[in-house]
């Protein structure tokens, strides 16, 4: 079993960043990739970022491409999601999650509970 737990979310005004926490406990997620999503209220949940178990591979959607960066840090059981430029339409809800399967490709099987990140112009 692996619990995982959100922080970092928050306001923050168009332009800035927000770094986003995913701590594990439970189980070491070292050998397992991550993602994040993100779900707004009245749309779907959107993928935003994934990263490979060893952190050698990273995936984003054109829609946050160059603005955002996924990392993780084995040691302390943690993934990241570092959000620079922030626009109001990044407002959302997001969500961590761990990943199997091939790269590229994830299947996601345990899912955090969410923080939220609200960017204001």
């Amino acid at each position: 079993q692996v619990q995982l737990v959100e922080s970092g979310g928050g306001l923050v005004q168009a332009g800035g960043s927000l770094r986003l926490s995913c701590v594990a406990s439970g189980r070491s997620i070292s050998i397992y990739a991550m993602g994040w999503f993100r779900q707004a209220p009245g749309k779907e949940r959107e993928f935003v970022a994934a990263i490979s178990w060893s952190g050698g591979r990273t995936y984003y959607p054109d829609s946050v491409k160059g603005r955002f960066t996924i990392s993780r840090d084995n040691a302390k059981n943690t993934v990241y999601l570092q959000m620079n430029s922030l626009k109001p339409e990044d407002t959302a809800v997001y969500y961590c999650a761990r990943g199997t399967g091939i790269a590229g490709n994830y299947e996601y099987d345990y899912w955090g509970q969410g923080t939220r990140v609200t960017v204001s112009s």
